[in-house]
Parts: structure tokens; sequence; C-alpha cells
């Protein structure tokens, strides 16, 4: 008689376990920047070294006072790794690339940004603003840029900074003229808080 009892307590335990692993394999952040706010799905299936290196420098609060230092319209969006002064911040890790994972650079991924080095990348990325095929795996370089991210809310925000005025500075094009600042990079715990 007890165990038919607890049995639909441990369904419901399974069941909420199961909601949280679900959420922690597809977190979501949100990017609070001067121009707006931007609601991003990662995906730790498909790109799970990304995923967690991304989310490593969010909980430091690394991204926190950063700047979109790299504006293009109508290619995409970078930003993760200057401070409003454009002084690049050290990197203490990289990540290898999972640009094989078969995301595509398409309109609203978040992808990440890197030098010629396949294996470069470290806090920098970059969303697309245009369907970027060049960028996929295999790329004119052989390697490709990672995908490991959707913008889910937010892209009229993308739109509006890709289209701000930019200029040169210092030895940097395309670095936008008043500085789009990302204020704020945190997870969203439950995934309805993202919603309007």
């Amino acid at each position: 008689m007890q165990k038919s009892r607890l049995m639909p307590r441990i369904l419901v335990l399974v069941a909420g376990a199961a909601l949280s692993l679900a959420a922690l394999a597809a977190p979501t952040i949100e990017m609070q920047t001067s121009m707006g706010k931007i609601v991003i799905d990662l995906d730790s299936e498909k790109a799970p070294r990304s995923v967690q290196n991304f989310l490593q420098y969010v909980n430091e609060g690394f991204y926190n006072g950063t700047v979109f230092h790299r504006v293009i319209p109508d290619f995409m969006i970078q930003g993760g790794g200057f401070t409003v002064d454009m002084e690049q911040k050290p990197t203490p890790r990289k990540v290898e690339n999972e640009a094989r994972n078969g995301l595509k650079n398409d309109r609203g991924t978040l992808a990440m940004a890197r030098t010629a080095d396949p294996n470069s990348a470290s806090s920098q990325f970059f969303i697309n603003h245009r369907d970027n095929a060049s960028l996929n795996y295999p790329s004119p370089d052989g390697a490709g840029y990672a995908v490991f991210g959707k913008v889910t809310q937010g892209m009229d925000v993308v739109d509006r900074i890709a289209r701000v005025a930019t200029g040169n500075r210092s030895m940097h094009q395309n670095v936008p003229l008043e500085p789009v600042i990302i204020q704020s990079v945190k997870i969203i715990p439950d995934k309805k808080q993202g919603k309007p």
C-alpha cells in the first residue's frame, strides 16, 4: 500500500530531474546591451565544448562591460573581447573548433569568432546578420566557424546594432563610432522568464 503512494512522488521527482537536465542541456542566455535585450538558446548537444566555454565566461562575468567591436551590416556583429576603450581583455583559455557539428551560420545564429588558427576561439563570438554559407564547414579555409546557439528574441536589436555608424579605431576596422555595450550576460534559469 505504501509503495503505491510513493510511486507517483518518485515519478514526479524523476520528471523534474529530467526537465532540469533538459534545461542544462539547452541553456538560454539573456544578453542586455545598450541597444536592447537579446535572448539566445545555446545548443550544448551539438556544440558542447563551445557552450561550456561560453557559459564559463558568462559565469565569470567576463562579458559584462565588453562591446560589439566589429559590426558589418549584412554579415555579422562581433563582440565579447574588447572593453569600451578598445582594449582587448586577456582570455585564459581556448576551445576546439566544433564547426563540423552540422549547425549552419544562418541569420540569427551565434558562432565562435577565431583567428586563422581553427582552434583559436576563446571569448569572442558573433551573431550572423544574414545566412553566411561561406562560414560553414568546410569553409574556404577548410575549418569553418562553430555555431553554438540561435537568437530566439531580439533580432530587431541585432538589426539595429548592424546598422550603427562605424569607422576605424587604431588598427581596428568596422568599430561602432558610439560604443554598443554588452552590459550583462546571464543564464535564464526558467526559459519563460526570457519572454515578454
